[in-house]
């Protein structure tokens, strides 16, 4: 099962959330425009990394409660439908995972 046959099959987990993810990326996204501006103004170099801590967090946290509900909703499926898909869907949330750990 590819995907995209998966995807057009059930709605994501994080459907239910989506205004808020979405949200919190418009946040984000000023976030970034904001570290922008301060870079062009010449603000103090630890007031620009204050910030750039801040925007990282931001984006970890909208990183980790989209892995959570990747979790509670498309790996939980797939185990309750079918084992094969479930292996695929843990091994991509431990992709994931490794992924978010090394950056």
């Amino acid at each position: 099962m590819t995907a995209q046959a998966t995807s057009e099959e059930h709605a994501h987990g994080y459907i239910t959330d989506k205004a808020k993810y979405l949200n919190r990326m418009r946040r984000i996204e000023g976030q970034a425009r904001g570290v922008t501006k301060m870079v062009d103004d010449e603000k103090y170099c630890i007031d620009i990394l204050t910030q750039i801590s801040a925007l990282t967090s931001a984006l970890q946290a909208v990183a980790v409660g989209l892995l959570d509900d990747h979790l509670k909703h498309c790996v939980l499926d797939a185990a309750r439908m079918d084992s094969a898909d479930a292996e695929e869907k843990i091994k991509e949330a431990s992709d994931a995972i490794a992924r978010l750990v090394r950056s």
